[in-house]
């Protein structure tokens, strides 16, 4: 792992690099206060959700790029099905322009229901993913690009401007082939909300594969989307990130049932049962409150909650698992002390003498 300041003070080298994870759901004007507080922190990046049917995540970054100076700008992710390749390379050289070179562009295959809502056809996502990423890579690198696919057909385009060549891009997937598709093409894999730490160190060992077999000499970097809740009040940290996973678990348990690989993201290692799940979705449905719905093995699971030493704890088997940066939400009713309080629990003093 890379070391990274935070405020001043140096990171251990056995955390991942640690970044804001925005989303649509927050308005431009609250995105740039916590991009604020993350850059004044000292964090890494900040990466932009873009969920169907809410805000649209480009305002935000812009806005975001202008207002910080240092940290990382990067969607993630943007999908292929209702943004062509040919607008996400247009609207990512645009933006790295604006972030005078701090873009990051994350690329995923969306969300199937949803695309199809929108009228797209969802039956070939990976193909599908793997074409953009080919496409998008060779309109940054100013190539004239014809492409007969079996997504995408494009007849000589070639941006009209020069855009930075080596904007890194980011695939998102959970999938096997997804992610050797990844270790073969993208500098980096992301990995969603709702995913164990040992289903990321699965994750890990197939892209690396991969990028193996594929001769690459440096394996792609691992970002995981995490919700956050530090804190020295470990019970209320405890109470804010069921709330938090009482939010996502019933759409994630739905989506496991049509996906494995969801499903094995959620149940690996986790130490909660196929049959625990089923009943805590219940619990939620029928209007229980996630305290009593929700056990500590949820919180452990799927978020980084608790205090100092908690933190430390779940950041180094983050980073034990090959898990190279953290996304961070802070849904806390207070993101910048959350952020800070973090910064000050993975500096190499805190801990010292605690025993």
């Amino acid at each position: 792992m890379t070391s990274q300041c935070f405020g001043g003070v140096l990171l251990l080298a056995k955390y991942p690099r640690l970044s804001l994870r925005l989303h649509g759901g927050l308005t431009p004007q609250q995105c740039v206060a916590q991009a604020r507080a993350a850059e004044e922190t000292g964090l890494h990046g900040i990466w932009f959700a873009e969920y169907p049917f809410n805000r649209g995540v480009l305002p935000a970054a812009a806005a975001c790029a202008v207002a910080t100076h240092t940290i990382k700008i990067a969607p993630g992710v943007f999908n292929p099905h209702n943004r062509h390749p040919t607008l996400i390379a247009m609207e990512i050289g645009a933006l790295d322009e604006l972030a005078q070179g701090r873009v990051r562009l994350g690329i995923g295959s969306g969300i199937g229901v949803a695309v199809e809502r929108m009228g797209f056809a969802y039956d070939r996502p990976l193909t599908t993913l793997r074409e953009a990423v080919v496409i998008v890579r060779a309109l940054l690198r100013g190539e004239e690009v014809t492409h007969a696919g079996a997504a995408f057909q494009i007849n000589n385009i070639k941006l009209e401007y020069r855009a930075r060549a080596d904007i890194p891009i980011f695939m998102a997937g959970r999938g096997d082939r997804s992610l050797r598709a990844c270790g073969e093409l993208a500098d980096g894999s992301i990995v969603s909300n709702m995913c164990t730490v040992a289903f990321a160190a699965g994750a890990v060992q197939t892209l690396q594969a991969a990028a193996r077999t594929a001769g690459r000499a440096q394996p792609p970097d691992v970002v995981q989307y995490v919700a956050c809740f530090p804190g020295a009040d470990r019970s209320e940290a405890q109470h804010l990130a069921k709330e938090a996973v009482a939010d996502m678990l019933p759409g994630y348990w739905r989506l496991g049932q049509r996906q494995p690989a969801a499903k094995r993201a959620l149940l690996e290692d986790s130490g909660i049962g196929e049959a625990d799940f089923t009943a805590a979705v219940a619990r939620l449905a029928a209007g229980e409150a996630p305290e009593p719905a929700l056990d500590e093995r949820f919180v452990a699971a799927f978020t980084l909650a608790g205090n100092a030493a908690d933190c430390r704890r779940q950041g180094a088997a983050y980073a034990e698992a090959g898990v190279t940066e953290l996304a961070l939400t802070f849904p806390g009713p207070d993101a910048a002390a959350d952020m800070r309080f973090l910064a000050n629990s993975l500096s190499p003093l805190a801990g010292r003498g605690s025993g």
